[in-house]
């Protein structure tokens, strides 16, 4: 194959080798997503439903949860289809359609992850502020910030990758199409104008990890100020949730993309993708409603 034009479809990395593991993996697959599409949504349901939770950080929760639900949507169903169908194949445009939304879902979660902790960091370190700093306007300008952001680097993204040469067979090591596993075809040097994208876009991450990490400290310095034992527990409560699906998201993703080549293999590649594009999205309704005791009653009047 001279080149991506000639490339009418790819191969996806398969989870099991035998009918029986497909099958498995099939009802597996189902369950997480069934459970991801409730959690997720009923948490817009009830933010959208109880004006109670009409506040900045129920608001970037329901957006968060929207983001979930595309970006499980987005990998999940065709590996599914693939699982029980006993297939591999995806077309070109399938994709490249699933690399763009993938490529733009993540960084639109991990963006408006910064903008939640914006959040708690004026609730906790500025309170007197917070209607003034994070009003109505505000958290809808900040929002489409983060998901206009997230489109335009998509679009780069994938504009490059699919504009280069591909040579090297249509083999993907992945469960579904994602920029490295693309440039891993591409012929000899052709590959180097997404690298320079991926470092800017590598910049960008390091800003807003750096601003997590900024937020969280002047939280906690703050926190550890409240003079009562109850002030604290309630900010903390504020901040856990956030601050685990962070790390959760953070983690994996930082694992995926960065651990050392010698200890990588299709089956840990495997295992890695899976955990940081299927998992927070199944369990970050969890995370937000274990310790919400005003969500989990909304939660409950809805059941």
């Amino acid at each position: 194959m001279s080149n991506g034009s000639s490339i009418t479809q790819f191969l996806l990395l398969a989870f099991a080798d035998t009918r029986e593991l497909q099958l498995l993996t099939f009802w597996l697959f189902l369950g997480i997503y069934l459970a991801a599409l409730l959690g997720n949504g009923l948490i817009i349901t009830a933010i959208a439903c109880d004006h109670r939770l009409h506040t900045p950080m129920y608001f970037f929760l329901l957006n968060l949860s929207v983001l979930d639900l595309g970006s499980i949507s987005t990998t999940l169903p065709k590996a599914m289809a693939n699982s029980l169908w006993d297939k591999r194949a995806i077309s070109y445009p399938g994709c490249a359609a699933q690399l763009f939304m993938f490529a733009f879902l993540l960084v639109a979660e991990y963006c408006l992850l910064t903008v939640m902790a914006y959040d708690r960091y004026v609730a906790i370190c500025k309170p007197l502020h917070y209607g003034t700093l994070l009003g109505s306007r505000a958290c809808v300008h900040v929002s489409a910030a983060a998901w206009g952001s997230a489109f335009l680097n998509a679009v780069l993204h994938t504009a490059n990758t699919f504009s280069l040469p591909l040579c090297r067979g249509n083999a993907l090591d992945q469960f579904f199409c994602e920029i490295p596993q693309i440039l891993k075809l591409s012929c000899s040097d052709s590959y180097l104008r997404e690298v320079g994208l991926l470092v800017v876009s590598a910049c960008l991450v390091l800003g807003c990890f750096v601003f997590l990490v900024v937020s969280y400290v002047q939280i906690l310095r703050a926190v550890l100020r409240i003079p009562s034992e109850q002030g604290r527990h309630k900010a903390f409560s504020t901040c856990l949730p956030h601050l685990a699906v962070v790390s959760l998201f953070v983690s994996t993703a930082m694992f995926a993309y960065l651990k050392p080549p010698s200890i990588s293999s299709p089956s840990l590649d495997l295992v890695v993708s899976f955990l940081y594009s299927v998992v927070p999205p199944a369990v970050n309704p969890l995370i937000y409603s274990m310790r919400n005791q005003e969500l989990k009653d909304v939660l409950w009047k809805l059941a």
